[in-house]
């Protein structure tokens, strides 16, 4: 099978390749997906699961990308829950070979079935910026109606999500990110709006909770804008400051069948609009990495169409 792997770590983005891997093995209680389309994590191949598995080995050449919308194509041993043909999107594990292939092994519990109304490329938009996004919000700060949240990178894959859901409940929503956001995310429903390069974080105000993908300076004098008792969430990086009488969470995304199912009722009942930004091919994926801050929404590689892998 076509595969983009990596396996220099000093390589970073030029050392993505597509090259020819062998056919994935489905372990007990995985399935086989014909992988449709993929998303990717920019930061990933500095992440020390990219390079070895769970007892710390080499598993170099790796195959990266972490989200997948596709078809299942075989069951392993044991295997409930999901059929051959059932179209399926949901998280690999970070310690295996990942979405940016054809073919790949993926734990059956960590995907969820896909209505055939649902297109792919949408579908591979939803599994890490969705769950990240339901998770800082309502799991970890507690999000409630009434409160208000500053969501930053309110135009990306993860904030665009955020920013809908937290519309949803009924927060106040202030959203940041470069000048060049400022339309999708009033579009998306924020009430104000801060380009991060030319305007002053402190005329926010205070807020009961602040949801953070960038880290550095912007973690840090966003914690300050936090009124007591409330909560910043972040997925950049271990927060060094506390709010005060408040809580400063630092968190991975974690799989979660139940809710990805919730998410794809949401986007099927238009709730729910994931924002895609560039879809390229599987040969271009290196390019996608090095562009990905550059555009709207969430980078989708595809790497098969339907009818094409019907055909296959």
């Amino acid at each position: 099978m076509r595969a983009i792997t990596v396996r220099d770590r000093d390589a970073g983005v030029g050392g993505l390749t597509l090259t020819d891997m062998p056919y994935p093995h489905a372990s007990e209680n995985d399935v086989i997906v014909r992988v449709h389309a993929a998303g990717f994590t920019p930061g990933e191949l500095d992440w020390p699961a990219t390079w070895t598995d769970r007892g710390g080995r080499d598993r170099t050449p790796t195959i990266p990308g972490h989200e997948l919308s596709g078809t299942v194509v075989e069951l392993g041993y044991g295997t409930t829950g999901l059929s051959v043909g059932q179209r399926v999107f949901g998280l690999t594990d970070w310690a295996r070979n990942g979405s940016l292939a054809e073919y790949t092994a993926v734990e059956a519990r960590n995907l969820a079935p896909l209505a055939a109304d649902i297109d792919h490329t949408v579908a591979a938009a939803l599994p890490i910026s969705g769950l990240t996004a339901w998770q800082g919000l309502f799991d970890h700060a507690h999000l409630t109606t009434g409160q208000t949240v500053l969501i930053h990178g309110a135009a990306g894959g993860v904030g665009s999500i955020a920013v809908q859901l937290a519309r949803e409940v009924g927060a106040r929503v202030i959203g940041t990110g470069r000048a060049a956001d400022r339309d999708v995310a009033l579009g998306l429903g924020v009430q104000a709006f801060l380009d991060l390069e030319t305007d002053d974080l402190q005329q926010v105000g205070e807020v009961d909770v602040v949801f953070d993908v960038i880290g550095g300076d912007i973690l840090e004098r966003s914690t300050a804008l936090v009124r007591p008792g409330g909560t910043v969430v972040t997925i950049a990086e271990p927060p060094t400051v506390q709010p005060r009488d408040g809580r400063a969470i630092f968190f991975v995304v974690e799989p979660d069948r139940a809710r990805l199912a919730d998410l794809a009722e949401r986007v099927r009942a238009g709730r729910l609009k994931p924002i895609v930004g560039d879809v390229r091919p599987l040969a271009e994926t290196a390019a996608a990495f090095a562009r990905h801050r550059r555009t709207h929404g969430k980078t989708i590689i595809q790497v098969a169409d339907e009818h094409e892998a019907q055909r296959s």
